[in-house]
């Protein structure tokens, strides 16, 4: 509508902080209503952020707005006929797609970390159950160098596209230690790691995420700019 996004900014932290605090401006030809309507769109919180079913029921949006209609001739219709349509059209040469990790938008990253400052958490801190980390490094490149860096800890290593499932070869005091990764993409440049226990101990996942996370110092994203450095 304005013809230019909310939230631009060229640093990440900057927009990011932006976003969480919904601060973005409306042309001044908007009307009220429509600017009420981008204002619960772009809410940050998921808990009063408008539904599809407020927003259809909006008096704003609700000017102009035709529902679809689905005719009788729509029936009529078989798959063979959706077939041939596609047989006989350029369009019907599909290519096949590189798989991607799983996307992340904004409002996902930031409502699934308690703080700006938890979502670029220093490594070397202490987690609890399950943490995360940033990487400017290629996906393939991120789940390689976790593999590579499992194995030598003593984990078995399970791939499933962006999804690594890592689990101990020792018995340690609540089982085999066992820790599930999966890698999203915010952005083509930037990706987060989630990592999180689903068996054994949580005292020993922090000792593994500790030896794990020194490992990973060339792909985790400083963003202090120097190297990342993690105590003994």
């Amino acid at each position: 509508m304005a013809g230019y996004l909310p939230f631009d900014e060229p640093n990440l932290m900057t927009l990011y902080k932006r976003i969480c605090k919904a601060e973005f401006s409306c042309p001044s030809w908007f009307s009220p209503g429509a600017k009420e309507v981008i204002k619960r769109i772009l809410d940050p919180s998921p808990i009063t952020r408008i539904s599809i079913a407020e927003l259809l029921e909006d008096e704003w949006f609700k000017q102009g707005y035709k529902p679809p209609s689905f005719g009788q001739d729509d029936e009529d219709i078989t798959i063979d006929d959706v077939d041939a349509a596609f047989s006989n059209s350029k369009e019907s040469l599909v290519t096949e797609k590189k798989a991607k990790p799983e996307s992340m938008n904004a409002f996902e990253l930031i409502s699934s970390s308690n703080s700006l400052e938890n979502l670029f958490e220093k490594q070397a801190q202490l987690v609890k159950k399950e943490t995360r980390f940033t990487s400017q490094r290629p996906a393939s490149e991120i789940m390689s160098k976790m593999e590579e860096t499992a194995k030598p800890l003593g984990f078995n290593v399970r791939k499933d596209k962006y999804k690594i499932k890592m689990k101990g070869d020792k018995s340690g005091r609540k089982g085999q230690l066992s820790v599930a990764t999966e890698v999203f993409e915010v952005a083509p440049s930037l990706h987060v790691v989630e990592l999180r226990k689903t068996g054994g101990d949580t005292l020993e996942f922090h000792k593994f995420y500790k030896n794990f996370s020194s490992g990973l110092k060339d792909v985790v994203w400083n963003t202090d700019g120097a190297p990342e450095e993690h105590k003994a």
